[in-house]
């Protein structure tokens, strides 16, 4: 559960450094690249980003999100710390428009 994923973060935080530029396209195209690979329906991908940094590349993350909308994935971004979240990582709402939605 989610207590898992936190210690699973907390865990992590002792082993990296974490810096910018923050750019989450590269993983995005990363799970949707194995989540194309099973479309019978028996596998689900779930890509979670937790981030402690607005995101720099959104042109290439919005593109890579509607490249991935129907495939079998979901995708949770989690702000954390102290940077301004407020707009940046909200600017992701305009993928949603162009699926449709």
């Amino acid at each position: 559960g989610i207590a898992g994923v936190l210690e699973a973060y907390q865990r992590s935080l002792r082993h990296v450094q974490l810096y910018g530029p923050t750019n989450f396209a590269p993983v995005v195209n990363h799970v949707a690249r194995s989540a194309a690979t099973v479309l019978d329906g028996s596998q689900y991908f779930v890509l979670l980003i937790i981030t402690d940094g607005v995101i720099s590349d959104m042109a290439q993350t919005k593109e890579a999100i509607v490249n991935a909308a129907k495939l079998p994935m979901s995708i949770i971004i989690v702000g954390v710390g102290q940077a301004e979240f407020d707009g940046k990582i909200w600017g992701l709402r305009g993928a949603r428009r162009r699926l449709g939605g």
